[in-house]
């Protein structure tokens, strides 16, 4: 975390236009998901009363219903109702954390990858020389699980494939998580978070920034837009592979800790259609690069 800053935060009157955009694709999944307007108000009742009471106690003084009632601006009556509830956790299933592992280590660790750093084709049991194998891989990461459980399970879900050989393939659906399944779901909960959150800490003025910055050109054809994005896809499986395997090889040595890491990508491109009615303070997007 960066160190917080004396910058006075900006005001609520020039958030609401940024805060509407960003929350715009969200309202619309809210909506197509049946999460309804008095729903998401509870749960943002929730959460208000959990960051103020956490996330704004003054040091050396305990949090009181009156100064988080403050802080909301919700009734104290409801303040005492919801303190100490905690707030909602996306906690990544112990499965899901293991396979994560086990791919991040396949796409990472010489042993399991070819000279082009891709990862290799695996059988199942090692040979009589000792070479990689699937056994191997899973064994590496985790001694609880059988690798035959696991080679079912990615079977199953498509996370590997068999080939005329015999050996085992790590699939396209390992790098893109199936649509709506938990996989996608935590992540989806996980990596918003820190983008937003790296975001928040900038405009908080909180040092040192974070690299939060995107590429980006409007009024394009479709098929220039289109190139772009498969070219952006490339690029950046690219540069993150790259991260993964830097990041354990020093793993290996690191003596462990209570810090996390966050590298991300993201890419996007849609045909734009009429805006919807803004704020007359809202400008629009100029063609050419960005920040």
């Amino acid at each position: 975390m960066g160190h917080t800053s004396d910058r006075a935060p900006p005001d609520p009157e020039r958030l609401q236009a940024p805060i509407a955009r960003l929350l715009r694709p969200l309202v619309r999944l809210f909506v197509r998901s049946g999460i309804t307007f008095p729903a998401l108000c509870d749960l943002l009742r929730e959460l208000y009363v959990n960051v103020a009471e956490y996330d704004f106690a003054l040091s050396g003084k305990e949090q009181t219903d009156s100064r988080v009632s403050l802080l909301t601006g919700i009734h104290r009556k409801e303040v005492r109702r919801l303190r100490g509830a905690g707030a909602p956790i996306s906690a990544a299933p112990a499965s899901l954390s293991r396979t994560s592992r086990i791919i991040a280590r396949w796409l990472a660790a010489p042993e399991f990858t070819d000279a082009q750093k891709r990862p290799l084709p695996l059988p199942r049991v090692a040979d009589r020389d000792g070479g990689p194998s699937f056994e191997a891989l899973v064994a590496s990461v985790t001694r609880d699980l059988r690798p035959r459980a696991v080679l079912d399970e990615w079977l199953d879900s498509k996370l590997a494939t068999i080939d005329a050989d015999g050996r085992i393939v790590l699939a396209e659906a390992a790098f893109v998580p199936r649509g709506g399944s938990d996989q996608q779901l935590y992540y989806f909960g996980r990596n918003l978070h820190d983008h937003a959150a790296a975001a928040v800490a900038n405009v908080l003025g909180e040092e040192p920034h974070f690299i939060e910055r995107a590429v980006h050109y409007d009024g394009l054809s479709d098929a220039l837009a289109e190139r772009l994005e498969q070219r952006s896809r490339e690029l950046a499986m690219e540069v993150l592979q790259e991260a993964n395997r830097e990041a354990h090889a020093a793993c290996e040595t690191d003596r462990g800790g209570d810090c996390r890491w966050t590298f991300g990508v993201y890419v996007y491109r849609e045909e734009e259609r009429e805006a919807p009615p803004q704020s007359p303070s809202t400008e629009d997007d100029a063609r050419g690069p960005g920040r």
